[in-house]
């Protein structure tokens, strides 16, 4: 079934930056950065394949829109959470098990790690995804927060489309590695998602 939907997903990619080009992998790396989990391990590399065989002129083009996307794609999400973020979960958190100490946790993570580390997320597979929403909850400068959204996904972008431009025709193999990840991110975050529970449900014991 999974293996179906993701045949059916990386098929509406490819259609789509082949009838948009270079825009087409703005719009799909904006989706993405939406809090949708379109997969930027399909579009990317499939962009490079097509600088490959010069249906987009070149690297530079399709990195620097994929980064582009990024950053418009943050902006509705960041916003969620700045303006109705906080409030929202201090109120209703407790039903989804997130406290206002969870909330005291994260601002205390940013002012210890600072901005670089929504940079960093940028480049990390499942995560880049959802990293806007808290962003705007802890009220990250926003000039600062975009410009690090937009090189660090460039770095992200220029990495992809690389790999898609080696493989060529062959970079479709690049979707049983990614899927492999993909379980392994999502069995490490059961895992702590079990002890974020544990310990969150214990103490109302």
């Amino acid at each position: 079934m999974v293996e179906q939907i993701l045949e059916v997903l990386i098929s509406f990619i490819e259609r789509f930056i082949t009838t948009f080009g270079a825009f087409g992998i703005s719009i799909l790396m904006a989706i993405e950065s939406c809090n949708i989990p379109l997969p930027s391990e399909a579009i990317l590399p499939f962009a490079g394949y097509l600088v490959s065989i010069g249906k987009i002129p070149n690297i530079h083009i399709a990195a620097v829109f994929g980064a582009i996307g990024c950053v418009l794609g943050s902006i509705p999400s960041y916003y969620l959470g700045y303006f109705g973020g906080r409030p929202f979960f201090e109120k209703y958190g407790k039903y989804m098990f997130v406290s206002k100490k969870d909330l005291d946790n994260a601002d205390r993570w940013v002012d210890k790690y600072g901005d670089w580390a929504f940079f960093i997320c940028r480049m990390l597979p499942v995560i880049r995804t959802f990293i806007s929403l808290p962003a705007g909850i802890l009220k990250a400068r926003k000039r600062t927060f975009f410009t690090l959204t937009f090189l660090g996904s460039l770095i992200w972008s220029y990495v992809l489309v690389y790999v898609g431009i080696v493989l060529g025709e062959n970079f479709k193999t690049l979707k049983t590695i990614w899927h492999k990840f993909d379980i392994a991110i999502i069995g490490i975050c059961v895992i702590l998602g079990g002890f974020y529970l544990y310990k969150h449900i214990k103490p109302s014991k």
